[in-house]
């Protein structure tokens, strides 16, 4: 994974995880990859995964059963969507919205590309 310069890698691997659960690749009661399976996957040291693992927890995101491993808990859907919903009102829509101010770009016209992005990228292709 290639990480970005402006935001801890731990946040960013957090971001990953987190993504796991919305694409429901990791869905509710099922055991994620382990610190060192995930640190080999990052190519990063397992001391960050644990810091990124010890933040997930703190957000309720994922759950430790001690001596077993890695939880995505029954609610870790609704939390994941909680916790991502108030970082993107927080941190990228008043970007977005300074932008579209800016470039005098109105909601209609975003619209009409997010409903082309989503089509193109989620969903289900007709045969």
């Amino acid at each position: 994974m290639e990480f970005r310069d402006k935001q801890a890698i731990y946040l960013q691997i957090a971001e990953y995880v987190c993504e796991q659960i919305l694409l429901s690749k990791w869905r509710p009661g099922d055991k994620i990859l382990s610190i060192r399976e995930l640190a080999i996957f990052m190519e990063v040291t397992p001391n960050t995964i644990q810091r990124t693992y010890d933040y997930l927890q703190q957000e309720e995101i994922i759950t430790n059963k001690r001596g077993i491993g890695y939880f995505v808990p029954e609610n870790g859907l609704e939390k994941v969507l909680n916790f991502r919903r108030n970082l993107f009102f927080k941190n990228d829509l008043p970007v977005m919205f300074r932008n579209m101010f800016l470039l005098k770009v109105n909601s209609e016209d975003v619209t009409i590309l997010f409903e082309e992005f989503i089509k193109e990228n989620f969903k289900e292709k007709k045969k």
